[in-house]
């Protein structure tokens, strides 16, 4: 039996089919965690986001599939963090967010390691220096893999729902 054969290469035009579809794949896993927060986009604005990326000659966002005998089964985004604004006490630090997603039928394969790996050497590349993932707390499975490749807790990020009604007071809008 002939072993597959596992490529990590960076995507092309030609990929945002398959780009599309691991999106709106992993949306759906994502329904599952929190219908709340999370929701399924329009296929038609992920296709637009991909060509755009793709496009940019810039190259500030990173995208790069893995294949597996010429099938594409995952990828990996790496979407640059702008530097704090100058009155923030948060030093400027060249950073990004990845985010990796892999077809359920190749998890367990090596996937996701050669994926995050060829995340990190595209952004230490660019000047990145720190790389976070934005995991839900449900996703269980997401903590586990970005720990085992050495991204630990980071800090809590609170958030609250608010009612918008209480941005009204005496007749007008406060903002």
């Amino acid at each position: 039996m002939q072993e597959a054969r596992l490529e990590v290469r960076p995507a092309r035009p030609a990929d945002v089919p398959s780009l599309v579809l691991l999106r709106l794949a992993n949306a759906e896993a994502h329904l599952a965690l929190d219908a709340d927060t999370y929701r399924v986009p329009q296929r038609e604005a992920v296709v637009r986001h991909f060509t755009a990326v793709l496009a940019d000659e810039t190259g500030r966002d990173g995208v790069l599939v893995a294949e597996i005998d010429g099938r594409v089964v995952g990828m990996v985004e790496v979407s640059p963090h702008p530097d704090p604004p100058e009155h923030q006490i948060l030093r400027p630090e060249p950073s990004a967010q990845v985010h990796t997603v892999v077809l359920p039928d190749a998890r367990g394969l090596g996937v996701g390691s050669a994926l995050v790996l060829a995340a990190e050497r595209w952004a230490t590349s660019r000047g990145v220096r720190y790389l976070s993932a934005g995991i839900h707390h449900r996703n269980a499975d997401a903590v586990r893999f970005y720990g085992r490749h050495g991204y630990t807790d980071a800090g809590v990020s609170l958030g609250k729902s608010v009612d918008q009604r209480l941005g009204m007071r005496r007749g007008r809008t406060i903002g």
